[in-house]
């Protein structure tokens, strides 16, 4: 697991990349491996969003 939120956004952003690529191949959305890619993408998206919700309390803490 990643814990870097700026290693996380261009992990993100390659998922979604790679999201794009699969739907072109596989037009019908519920083909598995579309949705096995957008899962990729949310569980990215989740670690980014706790990566920095983190971050926000940490530096509340601080303050």
């Amino acid at each position: 697991m990643v814990h870097n939120p700026e290693t996380i956004q261009e992990c993100i952003e390659h998922a979604r990349q790679r999201l794009y690529q699969v739907a072109a191949q596989y037009p019908e959305l519920w083909h598995p491996e579309v949705i096995r890619q957008s899962m990729v993408l949310d569980e990215l998206i989740n670690e980014y969003n706790n990566a920095t919700r983190g971050r926000k309390i940490s530096n509340q803490l601080k303050s």
